[in-house]
């Protein structure tokens, strides 16, 4: 196995504060953003809206930016444009922020695109409305299994070491997905579905990360090294796997990169919500995961 930091001996934990006081300033900027934009910019599936089906004649996977910039034009937000079905059947799922027009925004909608896309003759196959009430429920169902997720993944690593690893890992995940949501406000960006498959596997991606150095402390409080007091061996820990991490996150960020870049507009913030959580997981299990386990080990002492 190729190593870059082949006998590392960084002093990591000794910019624990610094990496805790700048993760506390991207959360609070985080909360005020929030403020300012009066809430999270949620899309469709959360927010309620209005569905059009659509079939063309001609195919339209390459013109979906075109049409997108056509029905944006109408001032209901940013549309989600995309294909359903097979991609030979031309046909196009449009999602607009509006649930009180009903049938009468698939007007606007179809109007637009006799204005801004008439090269592709088309017809509407369906329309349906998704209440805001319908959005709420959803946004609560996620939720809920969000959090089920954490707290599984709480027991599971409180089994598998002790419960200061077990808090050690899973406050590092909450800081991920707070990071995902923050520069997500910030940007203007919607919260939608993918959004949130994204902050499961950032979660999975982090966790696994974590477990790794964990497990190498773990191996190093057991062969009871001499002369090394717990802040030594956390550090030399973290050391140890430094090489593997950075591999595995170096080649993580550059994969989803080229899915940002080169996929289509429909996965883009899929893709830069995972940039983010490649960055920030990365960062939480080096400085953060393992500050807290060191807090920890400070206030209740950590048996080896």
């Amino acid at each position: 196995m190729v190593q870059f930091f082949k006998n590392a001996s960084y002093n990591i934990l000794g910019y624990s504060k610094i990496a805790i006081i700048i993760s506390i300033s991207f959360i609070v900027i985080g909360v005020v953003s929030i403020t300012l934009h009066k809430g999270l910019n949620f899309s469709v599936d959360f927010a309620g809206g209005t569905l059009v089906q659509m079939k063309f004649e001609k195919p339209v996977k390459d013109d979906l930016g075109q049409i997108r910039s056509a029905i944006s034009e109408l001032g209901y937000g940013t549309p989600e444009v995309k294909t359903i079905g097979p991609v030979s059947n031309n046909e196009l799922q449009i999602m607009v922020k509006n649930d009180e027009k009903g049938a009468a925004l698939s007007g606007e909608i179809k109007n637009a695109l006799l204005n801004g896309y008439s090269q592709n003759p088309f017809e509407v196959q369906n329309v349906e409305t998704v209440g805001p009430k319908i959005g709420g429920e959803m946004r609560i169902d996620v939720l809920i299994a969000t959090i089920l997720a954490l707290i599984a993944i709480l027991i599971y690593v409180g089994f598998r070491f002790t419960l200061p690893f077990g808090v050690a890992a899973i406050i590092p995940l909450f800081h991920d997905v707070l990071i995902t949501i923050t520069i997500f406000s910030f940007m203007g960006l919607e919260i939608s579905l993918p959004f949130f498959a994204a902050v499961l596997m950032i979660v999975g991606y982090s966790l696994n990360d974590t477990i790794v150095i964990f497990d190498r402390i773990r191996e190093n409080l057991k062969s009871g090294i001499r002369g090394k007091n717990f802040n030594d061996i956390v550090n030399g820990s973290i050391n140890q796997t430094l090489s593997r991490t950075v591999i595995t996150s170096v080649t993580t960020f550059f994969v989803v990169l080229s899915l940002y870049i080169l996929g289509s507009e429909a996965i883009k913030d899929f893709a830069f919500a995972l940039l983010i959580g490649v960055i920030g997981g990365t960062y939480s299990t080096i400085y953060i995961a393992s500050s807290i386990l060191v807090w920890w080990h400070k206030k209740w002492p950590i048996a080896r």
